[in-house]
């Protein structure tokens, strides 16, 4: 099933945001490897909140947990995203697509795309490396950078896709060095070099690529469906385009139809515990994020009301009575935010008001 739908603007109110520690800029390597989001001060005056993706990739690390932990603060909002992350040959190799920046650009999140500059050999794997550390001098200059930038983040991140040759090619200067210095194999030189050109050549080469490599990836996965996913309903594409004519690739876990209603479901499944983990929940209440500011919801030229919900199920058997106090607070909430954005929460086939009231 293939959805269309337009966004225009973004409203959403988020209430699972987890309490972020502030560090000065001075700490900002320390703050990089202990936190995935932060508050971080330049001065009294001067802060922002960061985040910082581990791989370009949106499906490692919880990126989406990390972004969405930093919504709520008031001023700029920034997150760091390597424009490649190779762990070696034994490892993965990923590279950043225009429509993560696109995305981020929505929700007025401002992208500093960076690079890699070290890193340590696997104790596991001959040829792989791990702890890999962004050029901390450079994103200091980036971030100092945005606090003077006075236009917005759709704006900054247009910019940031005009440096992607010379991000890119730093990245890979760094990546021969390390290899070298730790006796690693890496990934194809030739390979990641024929990919990069085409990303230097312009812009709008840039966002093609990134564009059908995304169609691609949001065609297999909606034809996959996952072992550990409890869901009933047809998998669905759903291209989402902005007010620019920028266009948006996701997948939709479930789709339901009734009536002139379109049910655009998200789900999320925890194999040991009672409910999902707060970040595989945060996870999904990005993707609510979208789906509560649709416009023009059609398949196949016909409309449809949208209505989002967040579907949490576990293989474990459910007894609410087991349920920890954070885990009840954490649902309180969920269902606070729900309610405020106009989104319901399913746990395990129930309404999660039925379960928490």
């Amino acid at each position: 099933m293939d959805v269309s739908a337009k966004i225009t603007g973004i409203k959403y109110l988020p209430l699972l945001c987890r309490d972020l520690k502030t560090y000065p800029i001075s700490d900002l390597h320390s703050a990089l490897s202990r936190e995935g989001s932060f508050i971080l001060s330049l001065d009294d005056k001067k802060r922002l909140a960061l985040s910082w993706w581990v791989s370009a990739k949106r499906t490692r690390s919880y990126p989406y947990a990390r972004v969405y932990d930093t919504l709520s603060f008031d001023g700029k909002k920034v997150t760091i995203i390597p424009i490649m992350k190779d762990e070696g040959k034994e490892g993965d190799r990923d590279f950043l697509q225009w429509d993560t920046i696109s995305l981020m650009s929505l929700l007025g999140i401002y992208v500093i795309v960076g690079y890699y500059k070290d890193a340590e050999k696997s104790q596991r794997y001959m040829h792989k490396i791990t702890n890999q550390r962004f050029d901390i001098q450079y994103i200091k200059e980036e971030i100092n950078n945005i606090l003077s930038y006075q236009s917005d983040a759709l704006h900054w991140n247009l910019s940031q896709i005009e440096k992607i040759g010379e991000i890119a090619k730093a990245a890979l200067c760094y990546y021969e060095k390390i290899s070298k210095n730790l006796g690693v194999q890496m990934h194809s030189k030739e390979f990641a070099e024929k990919r990069i050109n085409e990303l230097i050549k312009s812009k709008e080469t840039f966002m093609q690529l990134s564009r059908e490599l995304a169609k691609k990836a949001q065609n297999r996965e909606s034809i996959t469906k996952q072992p550990k996913e409890k869901l009933s309903g047809l998998k669905a594409t759903l291209t989402i385009k902005n007010y620019l004519g920028g266009y948006y690739f996701f997948t939709c876990d479930e789709v339901k139809i009734e009536k002139d209603e379109i049910y655009l479901i998200e789900g999320k499944h925890s194999k040991q515990s009672l409910i999902p983990s707060s970040e595989d929940i945060k996870d999904g209440l990005l993707k609510m994020i979208l789906f509560t500011n649709l416009k023009e919801v059609k398949i196949a030229g016909k409309e449809y009301q949208p209505v989002a919900v967040l579907k949490l199920t576990s293989a474990t058997r459910f007894t609410e009575n087991e349920l920890k106090p954070s885990q009840i607070e954490t649902l309180r909430l969920l269902e606070a935010e729900a309610k405020e954005n106009n989104f319901s929460v399913r746990l395990n086939d129930k309404e999660l008001q039925e379960i928490i009231l």
